[in-house]
């Protein structure tokens, strides 16, 4: 809806306020009238209307006539893909804008992404994040930036940032920061649906086809990572012939292709890891010294501290809890992780395999103390109550979509 009413307006925050009075609206003749049976539709002509109107209170219907005048998609164009969402990514993603700006500007106006959980998924503060986004915002409307996919040579500078989006946008769905539902179907579907159209837009970049291959593995697996109950399962515990064979294998050939194309970067990198686990025969299966090999390639192409957190599980795995203990304190005293409840719960992992049973507990409390996801939740308070000696040692689950994490 945004996307189609920002054709309109050329105006971000006029294209919100319409979509806004449009859901008004529906709420006051839905009620009286009834559900329509095309809602979104519905919605979007309602808005593209408000905006129309509005415009036409502002100055005369003649001065805004060119700005409703779209030209038919030009099939000579190889590659174009005459999508609002990814139009409007792209113009969210413009180098005029910071880096982080671009990202968060778009999870938020594309991708509906509440701001709260954007500036989780930054570790900064809320009003941190939304003063970010306002500025990005009117960046925008005083720089006079297009609504409109880059020409073929600016698009290179636009590619990681726009990658970046859809990457957060399916991890914000993997693993929702807030809620019963451990998984967001619609953020998921609408992330690997996106990166879908970028392949088909970059079919020779290296990194579309990583993310894309990234995504369908965490895809095929997604469906086991719940028990009928809603009990959130380990790695271990998921049931690897309920994954889908035929994303796997697809997400096989274009990490083969990626890595086999030249140096690789940090989605093609992440994609092979998440490979590696999805064909291992079993958890302790698992190749578990190429992974470590792998997130010691990514950390020196995407040099983040949650990278350093997923391989210290790998470290564990290969030369035992003690040194991914080094290695998970050496990061808590760093400072750049405070608020990420991996890290602590990362760290009771660890103690708990050593026998520190209480230091391990007050770890997971401090993870329990930072989740807002009830699944989350439930699964903590468990790794709490069971942490005393005899019991085996639990993995936590992970957050595969942002550094690709092993135990998702």
């Amino acid at each position: 809806m945004l996307a189609a009413t920002v054709r309109v307006t050329r105006d971000l925050d006029a294209a919100e306020e319409a979509v806004q009075d449009a859901y008004v609206q529906a709420l006051k003749t839905w009620e009286r009238d009834g559900v329509p049976q095309r809602p979104g539709a519905w919605l979007t002509t309602v808005a593209r209307r408000t905006a129309l109107n509005s415009m036409r209170r502002g100055r005369t219907l003649e001065a805004k006539l060119p700005l409703l005048v779209e030209p038919e998609p030009a099939a000579a164009e190889p590659g174009e893909i005459p999508d609002d969402r990814l139009r409007l990514i792209l113009t969210c993603c413009h180098p005029a804008l910071a880096g982080e700006a671009q990202v968060a500007l778009t999870l938020r106006l594309v991708c509906g992404v509440p701001t709260p959980d954007i500036a989780r998924a930054f570790l900064v503060s809320e009003p941190t994040m939304a003063a970010r986004i306002t500025r990005a915002k009117k960046k925008i409307t005083a720089a006079r930036i297009p609504y409109a996919v880059p020409s073929a040579d600016e698009l290179p500078g636009r590619v990681d940032a726009m990658l970046t989006v859809i990457h957060l946008l399916y991890a914000t769905g993997h693993t929702a920061h807030t809620g019963g539902d451990l998984v967001v179907d619609e953020l998921t579907d609408r992330a690997l649906d996106l990166a879908r159209m970028v392949r088909l837009l970059l079919p020779s970049d290296r990194e579309a086809a990583g993310l894309l291959a990234l995504l369908l593995v965490h895809q095929a697996r997604r469906a086991t990572r719940t028990d009928a109950r809603g009990r959130l399962l380990r790695l271990e515990e998921q049931d690897r012939s309920a994954w889908d064979p035929e994303l796997i294998a697809e997400a096989d050939r274009l990490v083969v292709a990626a890595l086999g194309s030249g140096p690789p970067g940090r989605f093609s990198l992440q994609a092979a890891i998440a490979a590696l686990h999805a064909q291992a025969p079993s958890y302790d299966a698992t190749d578990w010294p190429q992974i470590r090999t792998l997130y010691d390639a990514l950390l020196r192409v995407w040099p983040s501290p949650v990278v350093a957190l997923n391989r210290a599980v790998a470290v564990a795995m290969v030369d035992g809890p003690e040194a991914a203990l080094a290695e998970v304190e050496r990061l808590e005293a760093d400072g750049r992780l405070a608020g990420y409840r991996y890290l602590p719960a990362t760290k009771a992992d660890l103690l708990r395999r050593l026998g520190r049973h209480e230091e391990a507990a007050g770890a997971y409390r401090e993870a329990l103390a930072l989740s807002g996801n009830t699944t989350e939740q439930e699964f903590l308070a468990e790794r709490i109550r069971g942490s005393e000696p005899g019991r085996p040692s639990p993995t936590w689950p992970g957050e595969p979509g942002r550094g690709g994490g092993p135990t998702a």
